[in-house]
């Protein structure tokens, strides 16, 4: 598993980098380091079973921004901010910002390493969710308009009969295009429906 796992290191500091480093691919995990936020984000590596360990305070760009630079680009890469000037305030803040863990130097190695797996862990789970959200907008867009329609007012609520009044077609007609939405999403029933449409709207 974890020569499948990818670390990225993003620290100023090249001590700390190769420390860290070190204490990984000791753990067979396949490590990457940066020397600034900037740097990453260029390379733009994150993928499935990956986290990043960050300062949280370098020059330009600080662990807080790049935490909020993934976030505003979608990519659901799980960050474990390390820092030596840690309080509870700014780990306050970390977390809210999506951090998944908040370490203070010195961190023994078993803590990292825990941290470490626990973020794979959430790696994995984040990146089934991106590919349903994917998968959910491309099943979506393969209705036709009238489809969508249908689909909306069944997702509100509404029984086949209203939804004929609603759109000033026959009931017969609702039945066929709510079969083909069925058909077309892979939904199962009207809460597999939802669950679908609404994972589609997020990725919009």
């Amino acid at each position: 598993m974890n020569a499948q796992a990818r670390i990225f290191v993003v620290d100023d500091d090249p001590a700390v980098r190769e420390s860290l480093s070190l204490l990984l691919e000791q753990e067979d995990f396949q490590v990457e380091t940066y020397d600034s936020a900037a740097a990453f984000l260029a390379a733009c590596p994150p993928g499935p079973h990956s986290c990043a360990i960050v300062d949280i305070r370098m020059p330009v760009m600080d662990g807080m921004q790049l935490q909020a630079e993934l976030t505003r680009r979608g990519i659901p890469l799980p960050v474990i901010f390390l820092t030596g000037h840690g309080d509870i305030p700014l780990s306050v803040r970390a977390i809210k910002l999506g951090a998944f863990d908040f370490l203070t130097k010195p961190v023994s190695g078993a803590t990292l390493l825990e941290s470490v797996r626990m973020a794979l862990l959430e790696s994995d789970r984040l990146n089934l969710i991106a590919a349903s959200n994917q998968s959910a907008v491309e099943r979506i867009a393969s209705l036709t308009e009238r489809e969508r329609e249908v689909m909306a007012l069944a997702v509100a609520g509404l029984s086949n009969k209203e939804t004929a009044k609603r759109l000033g077609i026959s009931h017969r007609t609702v039945e066929i295009h709510r079969a083909r939405v069925m058909h077309k999403t892979g939904a199962e029933s009207l809460v597999d429906l939802v669950r679908i449409a609404k994972a589609g709207a997020t990725q919009e």
